[in-house]
């Protein structure tokens, strides 16, 4: 059964920002009542003031809901009813959304510092790029202090993604008419369809984009995409799938490439 809450609709929710481009942040979860709360509290934290904090929940479980409600007046919207998995909550995200730009934060992440989303508006305002991405952290998801690893990579670029580097995703923000030109995230994808998403955006949308080099996420260890070598065979599948898809070239011996480069250059 869906259930549903949040400030939209509300007085509280029709205050109107004129000078403020509205920033939508998504939040896809499921069962995530362990790490929720630390991700609502870093968009709340925010000094920018004009954010639409929108939750998608596939149907927890868990005290999922209890936190939901408990923060029911600090979220734009949110709502509770089985999907099919990340990338169609994300398209429920992005179909409900109404800011000017938009990106994801997932439910066991959160923003660095309180000055994250005020600075990546400000680098929208100076470049008028169409996507901005940044850097972000891993660390240990028992030990919040411990960086595991610093992922950074400074460039959107065909060359990059042909062998299987891409931004951050947490950290990538977009305007919202490029996703609607650009369509949803591919749902019959299981681990990579953000990566072709950015393909889709790069090669056939176009887009701009601008590098903001600073830590804006911190990830706690673990996900999908880091499941083993099993979950690595089909990470790598996926990605040359979605090359293909774009008309981008790549194969398997491009794809070997991305662990040296990602040593040796890119990673911080």
């Amino acid at each position: 059964m869906m259930q549903k809450g949040g400030i939209r609709g509300t007085q509280a929710s029709m205050n109107s920002l004129p000078n403020l481009s509205k920033i939508s942040i998504i939040t896809v979860v499921f069962n995530g009542a362990v790490t929720l709360e630390d991700t609502i509290r870093s968009v709340i934290d925010q000094s920018y003031e004009n954010i639409e904090h929108i939750i998608i929940d596939g149907g927890s479980t868990d005290a999922t809901l209890d936190i939901l409600r408990k923060y029911n007046g600090d979220v734009a919207y949110w709502v509770s009813e089985k999907d099919t998995g990340i990338y169609d909550a994300m398209n429920k995200g992005i179909a409900l959304c109404t800011g000017e730009y938009v990106g994801m934060l997932n439910s066991d992440d959160m923003f660095s510092n309180e000055n994250v989303v005020e600075e990546i508006a400000k680098q929208f305002s100076t470049t008028n790029a169409d996507a901005i991405f940044s850097c972000l952290n891993i660390v240990d998801k028992n030990n919040l202090e411990n960086i595991i690893r610093k992922y950074r990579v400074a460039k959107l670029t065909s060359s990059l993604l042909r062998i299987g580097i891409m931004p951050a995703h947490p950290t990538f923000y977009c305007k919202k008419n490029c996703y609607e030109e650009a369509g949803f995230y591919k749902t019959d994808y299981k681990i990579a369809a953000d990566f072709e998403m950015l393909v889709r955006l790069l090669i056939r949308q176009k887009i701009s984009w601008s590098f903001l080099d600073k830590v804006t996420v911190t990830m706690r260890s673990g996900g999908v995409s880091n499941g083993g070598f099993m979950s690595s065979i089909k990470l790598n599948c996926e990605i040359i799938r979605a090359c293909k898809e774009n008309g981008l070239y790549t194969n398997w011996l491009f794809l070997i490439l991305k662990l040296p480069i990602r040593l040796l250059e890119l990673i911080r």
